[in-house]
């Protein structure tokens, strides 16, 4: 990641400081424990609908004022991947975001329901959209929209969550499944995360422990470079 994508990132977390104000900056963050989700999580859509509007406190955003549609899971089609082949990549959203006649409406693959953290991020970011897009702060034009609310969740708490799922890589016997979800990449992620980390005086977040490897270290590597050039704003 070069100076001109840093740049971009400190400049867009002052905006959204000023858009939102530090209170929501200084929350503690959101993380994958069991003390922020507990219970069962068995992906019905039901439950998807419950972890929305679970989300909605944390991005303070009136459920009510929503629609959520969950897309049906069609297990055949990895059925059919893995007879296919032994290599699985896939890329993109996993959720849509539209308003109709005034009202919000979040789209949510149920596939995600197999990997909660994704759909965590997943919602996450699509609330992003209810506060950037719905609220009219941004132009539904503007051409770094959908970077820009994935830095959102980052500022909103979750951005643990949506770095962990920007490129995940599994091996299941001889298959290989990489997957990519969002618009940011994890080195801008753990960029992002290490601003976050500074403007809440944090040296060592002790939340960088709930980070995968790879934006773990982008974190560090960032806050290396943040001491020795600091951020020219603050929270405070």
């Amino acid at each position: 990641m070069g100076p001109v994508e840093q740049r971009w990132i400190e400049e867009s977390l002052a905006w959204l400081l000023a858009e939102f104000g530090p209170r929501v900056l200084l929350r503690p963050p959101v993380l994958p424990t069991a003390e922020h989700f507990p219970g069962p999580f068995d992906g019905s859509p039901q439950q998807i609908g419950a972890l929305v509007a679970r989300l909605c406190g944390d991005f303070e955003v009136d459920p009510d004022g929503l629609r959520v549609e969950v897309e049906p899971y069609d297990p055949g089609a990895d059925r059919l991947g893995a007879v296919l082949g032994l290599t699985e990549r896939s890329s993109g959203a996993a959720g849509h975001f539209r308003i109709e006649r005034g009202v919000p409406v979040l789209a949510v693959d149920q596939a995600l329901a197999a990997r909660p953290p994704a759909l965590v991020a997943t919602i996450a970011h699509e609330l992003g959209h209810v506060r950037l897009l719905a609220e009219r702060r941004i132009d539904p034009d503007r051409a770094d929209g959908e970077p820009l609310t994935d830095l959102l969740t980052v500022f909103f708490g979750y951005g643990v969550f949506n770095a962990n799922a920007a490129f995940t890589r599994t091996v299941e016997g001889d298959r290989i499944s990489s997957r990519r979800l969002g618009y940011l990449p994890q080195q801008a992620y753990g960029y992002a995360l290490a601003c976050y980390a500074q403007l809440r005086g944090e040296s060592r977040p002790p939340w960088a422990v709930q980070l995968s490897p790879d934006p773990r270290g982008y974190l560090r590597q960032g806050l290396r470079f943040l001491r020795r050039h600091p951020l020219t704003y603050t929270a405070t």
